[in-house]
């Protein structure tokens, strides 16, 4: 490839008389080359595809992704395309992006770009940050209200994160989240972040609430709140925060159950998110060598024991779900309310009725196992309601069956026919204006004259 400077040289030594191999000796060019740009088969600047265009395949499909959704991130839609058998670079692909101008222009987003911002240095072991992501409008199949929250935390001394999907955000859920994300981690730091949470923080003493203080010392690990309204101070869980949500929530499908979803984000960012590129001392290395070498505290064996409680549906089977299983309850309870409570410390579970009874108590069975746990004295009372309500139901009706009109109906069918015929006679003999009067009939008459006339009585009835 000739630069801009290289075209215009060569084209005012041609223009001298030099030869075309002389050209290239004196820039150090082919031949070949040198003549395509005198003969203007090629333009300066431009380089020649080694080979078909790869991002021609899948054009049509960036460009209706992209429409569809102008915020999608380039490294998650490259990841969709290398799934479809695209097999160029990254580089690449974004630069075909950029030359086909296939991003949506959006106003508002180009707005309130670049505030300025600060760098931290995080020491190993130093803090875990933490914070909520809203993640709107959950697969239906979850059976959660109309949104789900995935806490989030983050070491920033290595960038490695893991979150934890959850259908609220009340204290309880907190804590089994805390616990949940640091297994993940592989262990406790020196610290936990957070915002001004009000799970967290108590706004009236401007210090750590005292419903979760115990749950810190419990851990061993101290609480650092950021200051008001500085909430890019855990930059770290922000980044990660919105990794989350642009690259795995955002293609998650509807079919994924819960636990599914979990097993796909704790795979997800093992695969992805702990191969990302760090630099240290200008060795290029990545964030799951940098999380090997931090410094973790182990867990305690059990978690804080906070009581979590969810309110849950009974099923005409008698059964109640909860994370991913069915627990047995006695019957007459369909379609009620039950609240399901647990201490996170314990392996068994609770399921109380609205009144404040305790209706059963289950073993608890591992996240997403889909077992159906009953109790026997359940399953006999469930057969025992079953079979005498059948017993006491009448058989359904019988509705192909012949059934002609009975001999009642047929002599109350008569007498209308009778009542209906009567009523059309009486008005056709009228026959003057709807007037109605005596109907006679001569034909008695004539049969009583007769025997008097010599049966000639039409004839003098004629002569009359």
């Amino acid at each position: 490839m000739l630069t801009q400077g290289e075209d215009v040289e060569a084209h005012a030594l041609r223009a001298r008389g030099w030869s075309i191999s002389a050209i290239a000796r004196h820039l150090g060019r082919d031949r070949k080359t040198v003549r395509a740009y005198l003969n203007g088969e090629r333009e300066p600047g431009k380089r020649r595809p080694a080979g078909p265009d790869a991002f021609a395949v899948v054009e049509d499909y960036c460009r209706i992704r992209l429409r569809q959704d102008p915020h999608l991130q380039a490294t998650t839609l490259f990841e969709e395309v290398a799934g479809l058998g695209y097999a160029g670079a990254y580089s690449s692909f974004t630069r075909a992006i950029r030359r086909g101008r296939l991003r949506p222009h959006c106003e508002p987003c180009q707005q309130v770009r670049g505030r300025d911002v600060a760098i931290i240095n995080h020491e190993p072991g130093e803090e875990t940050q933490w914070d909520w992501v809203h993640l709107p409008d959950p697969p239906q199949g979850w059976g959660w209200p109309r949104e789900a929250y995935l806490l989030v935390g983050s070491l920033p001394y290595s960038g490695r994160w893991r979150g934890w999907l959850s259908p609220s955000t009340d204290q309880p859920h907190l804590v089994q989240g805390l616990h949940e994300v640091c297994v993940r981690l592989g262990g406790l730091t020196l610290g936990w972040r957070f915002d001004r949470m009000s799970t967290v923080y108590d706004r009236h003493r401007d210090e750590v609430s005292a419903t979760f203080a115990p749950v810190a010392k419990y851990y061993g690990v101290r609480v650092d709140l950021c200051p008001p309204r500085r909430g890019q101070r855990k930059g770290s869980v922000e980044k990660s925060n919105d990794y989350a949500a642009q690259r795995w929530w955002r293609t998650l499908g509807d079919e994924v159950t819960v636990e599914r979803a979990q097993a796909s984000l704790d795979a997800w960012c093992e695969r992805t998110g702990d191969l990302r590129v760090r630099w240290k001392n200008t060795q290029k290395m990545t964030v799951a060598t940098f999380a090997a070498a931090e410094p973790l505290v182990p867990l305690p064996r059990s978690p804080y024991p906070a009581e979590l409680r969810v309110d849950r549906t009974v099923s005409p089977q008698a059964l109640v779900c909860f994370d991913g299983n069915f627990y047995s309850v006695p019957p007459g309870h369909r379609g009620r309310q039950v609240t399901v409570t647990r201490r996170l410390d314990a392996d068994v579970l609770d399921i109380v009725s609205a009144a404040g009874n305790t209706l059963a108590r289950h073993r608890l069975q591992p996240r997403g196992a889909h077992a159906v746990v009953r109790a026997d004295e359940h399953v006999a009372a469930l057969e025992k309601t079953v079979l005498a309500a059948a017993s006491d139901q009448r058989a359904p009706c019988r509705r192909k069956k012949r059934i002609p009109p009975s001999a009642e109906a047929q002599a109350e069918a008569e007498r209308i026919r009778a009542r209906l015929s009567g009523q059309v006679g009486a008005a056709t003999a009228t026959g003057d204006g709807g007037q109605s009067g005596p109907v006679v009939d001569f034909a008695a008459y004539a049969a009583a004259a007769r025997p008097l006339t010599g049966g000639n009585s039409h004839q003098a009835a004629g002569d009359n």
